[in-house]
């Protein structure tokens, strides 16, 4: 028998056994099925939609008019925003999203070795930006263009300039900015996430790991608490990963829309603009669709990294 025949008959195998089996539980899936059925009509349905209408000119009105790839074609070799956008975007996802994860990952590890009445005002000190809604509009005063503004106030009155700097307006200064805001803004779901995963770690695995030969904290981290905790940093990762690339609310209410030589301009602020101001829902489908697949990438490499942790 080949190889392709017997793996032919191993998956047949396999499909047989999860089909019994999935007749077992039944019951089951019946308490399942009211998530999964929400799940579908809200999450799956509208994501393939997206993808069905991104090979098409749709604009609301009319009937959705298939015209294939056109719509890529013009994204990725004609519209020279977009690619203005997607190097802003990964200049944000590359700073913003590793070091939003390692600065939670370690303010968790920190907070951890607190009592527990400190740990848990240092908790709500560190996740109280990431729900205070619109609580980043006090960098909008801060970054002021103009001598109102903190900053600039602070720097004439130690002599570092002697007129205010455009901070929101000019295209050197706009992103660096943003970038600070974002950063201000990363202690989110996952920092909670790394704090429950550092509390509900067996204290006895530490003694087992000094009898086995650990002799020091980063030992500890790295071959119990990490390992230990792989569900809550892939949570954490895939927060990471949709924050940075869904930038939108902060660069919008900060640079404004659009922003000076669109030095703000990122992919999820392109899709707002072609969705919601053109009402050119194909080509906006086309841009969520490259960006959901560069995510799903992304998130691929985290999970392969993560899996060697403790190794």
């Amino acid at each position: 028998m080949s190889t392709f025949s017997q793996y032919l008959a191993i998956k047949k195998s396999n499909a047989r056994y999860g089909w019994e089996k999935a007749k077992r539980m039944k019951t089951c899936y019946l308490f399942v099925a009211p998530f999964a059925i929400l799940f579908f009509a809200f999450v799956i349905l509208p994501m393939l939609t997206s993808i069905c209408f991104s090979f098409t000119y749709y604009n609301i009105l009319e009937p959705p008019k298939f015209i294939g790839l056109s719509n890529y074609i013009s994204l990725l070799l004609q519209d020279e925003i977009f690619l203005t956008a997607v190097k802003n975007t990964f200049v944000i996802a590359v700073i913003t999203g590793p070091i939003g994860y390692m600065l939670s990952f370690v303010f968790a590890w920190f907070i951890n070795e607190l009592p527990r009445w400190l740990r848990t005002i240092a908790v709500v000190v560190f996740y109280a930006p990431s729900i205070a809604g619109n609580a980043y509009n006090i960098f909008g005063i801060i970054f002021r263009g103009d001598a109102y503004g903190y900053l600039n106030a602070i720097l004439t009155d130690w002599g570092f300039i002697d007129a205010p700097i455009l901070w929101l307006t000019n295209p050197d200064y706009i992103l660096p900015v943003c970038i600070i805001v974002i950063l201000w803004m990363s202690m989110g779901t996952g920092f909670l996430s790394f704090v429950a995963g550092l509390q509900g770690i067996d204290k006895s695995l530490y003694e087992a790991g000094y009898v086995d030969g650990i002799r020091n904290r980063w030992q500890e981290l790295y071959f119990i608490t990490l390992p230990s905790m792989k569900p809550m940093l892939m949570f954490g990762a895939v927060m990471a990963i949709t924050q940075s690339f869904g930038v939108c609310d902060v660069t919008m209410a900060l640079a404004g829309f659009p922003s000076t030589d669109y030095a703000a301009r990122t992919v999820v602020t392109h899709l707002f603009d072609y969705g919601y101001s053109r009402f050119e829902m194909g080509y906006a489908s086309a841009i969520a669709t490259l960006l959901f697949i560069v995510m799903i990438l992304c998130n691929k490499l985290i999970q392969s990294a993560l899996r060697k942790v403790g190794t």
